[in-house]
This record gives C-alpha cells, sequence and structure tokens, in this order.
C-alpha cells in the first residue's frame, strides 16, 4: 500500500513539473514574441526614417527669382543668407520648396505677371552668385567654370496638340560690366545668354549665339542685336521623367555639355573666342516657356554643384 502510494506521488510530482515547465516555455515564447514584435517596430521606424532624404545643394552661392511679385509689383527674390532657409518662407512654398521622399528641391513656375525684365515669361530659378548678395561679381570664359546637376522634370504641362510645354533647366547667361553698360548706353547689366539647355518634349536641346560679323569689335559686339540664336543641338538620348545628370564645361573659347556622362556637346569657335569679352554667371531649376492658360512645369533637383 505504501508503494503504490509512493508512485502515485510521484506521478502527481512529475505531473506538477511537466505543468510547470509547460508554463516557463509558454512565458519564454511570450516573452521571445515580444522581443520580436518590439525589433519589428523598432526596424520599421529605422526604415520610415530612412525615407526622410535632403537635397544635396548648397544655396550659399545662389538667390532665387520667383513667379510671385514682391511690393514693388517686381519678381520676389530670396538673397543669401535667407535662402538657406527657404522651405519656412511662406511666399517661397508654392514656389521652391523640398520633396523629402525624393530627395528634392522642387521648383514650380506657371504664368503670372511676374515676369523679369526683357521676357515674357515666368521663372523659379537659381542665380548663381559668386560673393553672396552680390550681383557685380562674375565669371569670364577665361576665368573658367564647372556646373554639374542632378535633376528630373517632375510635372509639365501640355499645349492644345498635346505636346508638353518647354522649359530651360539650365543656363549661363551674358553680363555687362558697369564700364560696358555706360560705353554702350544701356541702363543695365544684361547681356544675351551663351547657353540654354531645355527640357524639350523628353529630350534635352541646346542653344548658343552665334556673332554676326565675325570683324566685330568692342564696342559694336557688346550689342544684343550683334548675336543671333543658333539652329540648337538635340541630345540623342530621351530623358523623359527619369532622373539625369548635366555638366557644363567652360574655358577659354570652348565650352562641353555632358548628358549622363556618355553624351557630349563641344563648341570651340570663333564665336566662343568672341564671346570672352562678357562675364557670366550660372542660372539653374524652371525658366517656364509658356503663357497658355493653366500650364505650369515642376523641375526637381537632387544636386547641383558649381566650381570655378
Amino acid at each position: 500500500m505504501s508503494s503504490f502510494r509512493n508512485i502515485i506521488l510521484s506521478a502527481i510530482l512529475l505531473m506538477f513539473l511537466s505543468v510547470n515547465a509547460n508554463c516557463q516555455t509558454q512565458k519564454d515564447n511570450v516573452s521571445n514574441s515580444d522581443v520580436k514584435v518590439e525589433k519589428q517596430k523598432k526596424k520599421k521606424k529605422k526604415k520610415k526614417k530612412k525615407k526622410v532624404k535632403l537635397p544635396d545643394i548648397d544655396l550659399s552661392h545662389w538667390k532665387v527669382t520667383l513667379p510671385v511679385t514682391n511690393d514693388k509689383g517686381k519678381p520676389y527674390e530670396i538673397e543669401p543668407p535667407e535662402i538657406e532657409d527657404f522651405a519656412s518662407n511662406e511666399i517661397a512654398k508654392p514656389y521652391m520648396y523640398i520633396d523629402s521622399t525624393k530627395g528634392a528641391i522642387v521648383f514650380h513656375a506657371m504664368p503670372t505677371a511676374s515676369k523679369t525684365r526683357n521676357t515674357k515669361y515666368t521663372r523659379s530659378e537659381l542665380r548663381e552668385q559668386m560673393v553672396p548678395g552680390e550681383n557685380n561679381v562674375n565669371w569670364t570664359f577665361k576665368d573658367g567654370a564647372y556646373m554639374k546637376g542632378k535633376l528630373a522634370m517632375d510635372e509639365v504641362s501640355r499645349d492644345d496638340n498635346g505636346k508638353y510645354h518647354r522649359v530651360i533647366i539650365m543656363q549661363i547667361h551674358g553680363r555687362l560690366t558697369n564700364e560696358q553698360r555706360d560705353l554702350i548706353g544701356e541702363d543695365d547689366n544684361n547681356a544675351p545668354p551663351i547657353l540654354k539647355i531645355y527640357w524639350d518634349k523628353g529630350k534635352i536641346r541646346v542653344k548658343t549665339k552665334l556673332l554676326k560679323n565675325l570683324n566685330a569689335q568692342v564696342p559694336e559686339i557688346l550689342h544684343e542685336d550683334a548675336w543671333d540664336d543658333d539652329e540648337g543641338f538635340n541630345f540623342e538620348q530621351e530623358v523623359g521623367f527619369s532622373k539625369f545628370t548635366l555638366e557644363v564645361k567652360v574655358s577659354d573659347g570652348k565650352m562641353v555639355i555632358i548628358l549622363n556622362g556618355n553624351e557630349y556637346k563641344v563648341y570651340e569657335n570663333i564665336h566662343m573666342k568672341k564671346w570672352g569679352v562678357f562675364e557670366n554667371y550660372f542660372k539653374a531649376g524652371n525658366y517656364f516657356q509658356s503663357r497658355d492658360e493653366g500650364s505650369y512645369a515642376k523641375v526637381r533637383y537632387y544636386e547641383l554643384e558649381v566650381s570655378h
């Protein structure tokens, strides 16, 4: 009888130990499950944080012109150092803003009453300032210059024929010195742009200037009507709405435009040599080429760098 009782007690003890072990295992499993869930939550948070991207663009040597007027009825501009805080500028927000999901600055332009001098079009466009806040310090071809941008067309409207509107996305603009301006009796320092790069129906198109009279000297050569437009050049590759890279290299008597590192257009001729008389500055962004009602364009810039 005693032996039977011992067997019963042993069985009960084993059952108790087994239940305890199962409970502990379940606790461990629950604990491990909680740890896994917590780790997954942390991973998700990390992934969400990684989605926030900022463009690789230093704006300390640029000012921007926006398609809206200031209190004097002129195009609204933001110069350094204020431009570095453009994202919090309420006036700038609709026309120049950060897309943190793509890591780009978006330049948005459409027809408005805000037109810069000598043009019928509006812009949301950067203007290089070698000395921040100063327009009177610029460069010549002899000085040399380099600009590289990584960008993409974000959105653009179509005309009545269903074709996309054109946008100038990069420029080299000429500038008269104060002495040259006074010499030819102009009331501003504006000179023609030696380079315009267009996003044109999904392709990249380049336009430059030709001197009409190759024997022209100062002061004749300083007048805008001394120069004519060339026929233009289209790169073969279609960029569409994809991201692409543009490089512009300038040296004495030479200008090179490079698309995606593999297509080149080289200008090395008498016109480039003669252009050496002018000062210049780079422009980049969205110089919208339409006055159609309801038309607009948005250009994304991911990277932009300039050197001299």
